[in-house]
């Protein structure tokens, strides 16, 4: 592990640490007050920091109110659960950061009762931007259901 890296322990539902104590709260506090995120079923697997950019693992089960008419996970869903997983990663560091822009592509269709694992991973930040990739799999078997790349502004850094 790089010398520089912070990175979390699965311990339960949601593991938030070892971000230091102003970013765990400030992500708690973001994720707790997601009620769309907790009306889909997602919790947070983990979150952590690694040379100063942001990770974050989440889990989602498919239910019934999330499949289309074609039997599959709507688009829709899984869209948000990407979006979730970002909010978490680019938001790591505990500075207010927002979607500026974001694109999604879906490689694999996800059914009634797949369990789905988002893994977000900011590749960069460059001033008050950021790039983070999302990549979506099916826990049961890892197959690749959907990748999706967001754009990041940072409204508020967070004061040192």
């Amino acid at each position: 592990m790089h010398a520089n890296t912070r990175e979390t322990v699965p311990e339960g539902e949601h593991t938030f640490h070892p971000l230091v104590p102003e970013e765990l709260e400030f992500v708690k506090k973001m994720w707790f007050d997601d009620q769309a995120s907790r009306a889909l079923g997602m919790e947070v697997l983990t979150l952590a920091l690694e040379d100063g950019l942001g990770r974050a693992r989440l889990r989602m089960p498919v239910g019934d109110l999330m499949v289309n008419g074609h039997d599959t996970c709507h688009g829709g869903d899984i869209f948000t659960f990407c979006d979730s997983a970002f909010a978490m990663a680019c938001n790591a560091k505990g500075s207010i950061t927002l979607a500026a822009g974001c694109d999604i592509n879906y490689v694999s269709p996800a059914r009634r009762g797949d369990v789905l694992i988002a893994d977000a991973i900011e590749r960069v930040q460059y001033g008050r931007n950021g790039i983070t990739d999302v990549t979506v799999t099916r826990e049961a078997d890892g197959e690749l259901i959907a990748e999706f790349r967001g754009r990041s502004r940072t409204l508020a850094p967070r004061k040192a």
